[in-house]
């Protein structure tokens, strides 16, 4: 999949948890929302583009979930 459609489906999942009270809920929310409804090579794909500085238009709230809640995401993507 191309990555830049990845970028695309990531920021709208954090513009719906952008609105919660609380951004800890809001991080949890989005990194879960991947876990469970991304297939493991999306995930996969998405991480690298992070660490590979390839997801500049990345919302900041998006790339805050991904990094801090990396072991959710990155543990449903070993081995899939």
């Amino acid at each position: 999949m191309d990555t830049a459609n990845l970028v695309r489906m990531a920021n709208r999942i954090g513009d719906f948890f952008d609105a919660m009270p609380e951004r800890d809920d809001a991080l949890a929310g989005i990194a879960e929302h991947i876990e469970k409804f991304w297939e493991p090579r999306m995930r996969r794909q998405l991480l690298a583009a992070v660490d590979a500085g390839e997801a500049g238009a990345l919302q900041e709230i998006v790339r805050a979930a991904l990094e801090q809640r990396r072991d959710v995401i990155g543990r449903a993507t070993q081995g899939g």
